[in-house]
């Protein structure tokens, strides 16, 4: 069984639907060799089979029809889900994906990149943003709310939001900052050359319209702990090449 690491449900409750997010960690699992174990993702070289199966066993535990995913590319494109889905279904050139649908699982694929889930208890609408640094610097997330306020009718101080663990401030360095960052993430440097991406999310969220007390963040560092794959971490040992942990956000009809 897929073990979930960091979990749970959004504390409102409307509509007679509610909300569940969870995030993953590499146990419990398909996989062997640097895919061992629960890697998420078919865009790194592991077993499609293998993949297949972690996906099937995360359904089955999550009680869910679909999972919607994407091959994300740290783009700010926002790809938003229509009709019910039988099937699971990636969707290639998206960053953040949204819906109002029930039993869908929106599905970011992550190793140290943060995902950001998003809830609207009001309208009943969800959104799952894979958000790495890239992201961050083209403000994918004031992008999505944008998008949710537009096609759902969004109101950005009635939603809700987890940062899901990935990239601490711990291990974020950024040796040639000067070139990759905008000179307001300056502000978030804590010590030279590092940078807290957790705090950039939640300011970043709060610009668009989020009040700060409806933002929590997991606080766990990908590359710190050894139970989530790291992309930084697998750069000093296996030339780059990891799996994928996964956060997941849904919607359900109380029974």
């Amino acid at each position: 069984m897929t073990q979930i690491q960091q979990g749970g449900l959004f504390h409102k409750v409307e509509k007679n639907i509610e909300c569940s997010y969870v995030s993953t960690n590499r146990h419990g699992g398909a996989g062997k060799g640097i895919f061992s174990t629960n890697n998420m993702s078919y865009g790194v070289g592991d077993e499609v089979v293998t993949v297949t199966e972690n996906r099937r066993l995360l359904k089955r535990q999550l009680r869910l029809d679909a999972l919607l995913s994407a091959k994300q590319n740290h783009g700010t494109e926002v790809f938003c889900l229509t009709e019910t889905l039988q099937t699971d279904l990636e969707v290639s050139g998206f960053d953040a994906l949204v819906t109002d649908k029930t039993d869908v699982g929106l599905m970011i694929q992550q190793a140290d990149c943060q995902a950001v889930l998003l809830y609207d208890p009001v309208q009943s609408v969800i959104a799952a943003v894979h958000c790495g640094w890239r992201g961050s610097v083209k403000n994918i997330l004031a992008q999505t709310i944008a998008v949710m306020a537009s096609e759902y009718g969004v109101n950005p101080a009635d939603l809700l939001g987890r940062i899901s663990p990935s990239l601490g401030p711990c291990c974020a360095e950024f040796v040639h900052y000067q070139s990759e960052l905008p000179e307001e993430f300056t502000v978030f440097m804590i010590r030279n050359n590092y940078f807290d991406f957790w705090q950039i999310s939640r300011q970043q969220l709060m610009s668009a319209g989020m009040a700060g007390e409806r933002i929590a963040t997991a606080g766990i560092c990908t590359c710190c702990s050894m139970d989530y794959y790291s992309y930084r971490r697998a750069c000093r040992e296996n030339e780059g090449r990891t799996g994928r942990n996964s956060s997941v956000i849904y919607l359900k009809k109380r029974q």
